[in-house]
């Protein structure tokens, strides 16, 4: 609260008004995320950008959301300087993996702004660029509602209680780490052991302090490889889940004889949040993400929108108030993407069996 408080002072200090964006591509710290919060409190939107994209793609990305700030590695700042200079965008700062840089520096003498913003629940919160698979990356417009929403109900979803430690070990430029992982440890109360990236080492050494642990496959297929992880690394874990891309049925398996856990797999992404869950109490069945989660209508379709009955593969339909608002100054291309009936195509094939799971088999 303290932090984060110095972070909004900072940003309206510098004359940032509600609704302007803050483009922010660094390293994972708790300053940067801190900083994340900062600009929630402000009423501003927050831009995470993958710390893997280099000068052209960040050319698309200043071009499209044309930030007021923009916070950047110290090594970055360099060619940020003339990616924002030829924006006209004054305000570049730093912030490094310690948590250290001229952001640091410049809040650090601000005093706590313990006033937060008001926003209505349509208001943007976050503009996140999804992967492009097809085309340009798209910025999905997420709102203050759809995180709240998303956050609540994971958190009664997977049981979060008094006591339960986070150990986050994924980055916080997508939902995943930022949204999923960080949203219900907040909402919790709950310490968190920020890692700063996945070792399957390091997790181990971990293991033991914590209640929770959120992955993707690759993750658990490292943790498995290691002769020194099971059931003692693992002795006070409540739940592990997995998301992010499919779950091998065969690494589930492994997992649950290994550990004695079993991995809850879920299906979200970017324009939605998540959508679908296996059960905490109830089976966890391999090769499904589960129901829908509860306020989350799924249909499956066929080509012409006409809902296919279980077991049968179609298109995933989602609606509720965990998806996004659209794409950011793309109203036609946002317009093509939801049904008559308000519904986002996910663009997922997907089945439902009997009991309502649902299975990802491919992309439409």
């Amino acid at each position: 609260d303290h932090e984060s408080a110095r972070y909004a002072q900072l940003l309206v200090a510098l004359g940032l008004q509600r609704g302007d964006r803050v483009a922010v591509q660094v390293e994972k710290s708790p300053a940067a995320l801190f900083f994340y919060l900062g600009c929630l409190r402000a009423g501003l939107i927050y831009v995470p950008l993958n710390t893997a994209y280099r000068d052209l793609e960040l050319e698309h990305f200043l071009d499209d959301a044309e930030p007021a700030l923009v916070v950047c590695a110290p090594e970055r700042l360099d060619a940020l300087r003339v990616l924002t200079a030829a924006r006209g965008i004054a305000n570049v700062y730093t912030l490094d993996a310690a948590g250290h840089g001229s952001l640091y520096e410049a809040a650090r003498v601000c005093n706590p702004r313990a006033q937060v913003d008001p926003v209505g629940a349509g208001d943007i919160a976050v503009i996140l660029y999804t992967s492009g698979t097809t085309g340009r990356p798209k910025g999905a417009m997420i709102t203050h509602g759809n995180l709240a929403s998303n956050a609540t109900t994971l958190h009664q979803a997977w049981g979060f209680r008094d006591g339960d430690v986070l150990l986050h070990a994924l980055p916080i430029f997508h939902i995943h780490g930022l949204f999923v992982a960080c949203h219900t440890a907040l909402l919790n109360a709950s310490s968190m052991l920020f890692l700063p990236k996945f070792g399957a080492a390091s997790v181990i050494a971990q293991l033991p302090r914590a209640s929770v642990f959120m992955g993707v496959p690759t993750y658990y297929t490292r943790l498995l490889a290691e002769p020194a992880f099971g059931r003692e690394a693992c002795r006070n874990m409540r739940l592990f889940t997995c998301g992010s891309a499919p779950l091998l049925p065969q690494t589930f398996l492994e997992f649950r004889e290994r550990t004695g856990h079993a991995i809850l797999e879920r299906y979200g992404m970017t324009e939605t949040g998540m959508n679908t869950s296996n059960p905490l109490d109830g089976a966890r069945r391999p090769g499904t993400v589960g129901p829908p989660l509860p306020g989350v209508q799924v249909r499956i379709v066929d080509k012409q929108d006409y809902d296919l009955p279980a077991g049968e593969t179609g298109q995933l339909l989602v609606k509720g108030a965990n998806v996004f608002r659209g794409y950011w100054r793309l109203p036609e291309k946002t317009a093509e993407e939801f049904s008559a009936d308000g519904f986002f195509r996910t663009g997922d094939l997907a089945r439902r069996d009997a009991n309502g799971y649902v299975s990802i088999v491919g992309r439409a």
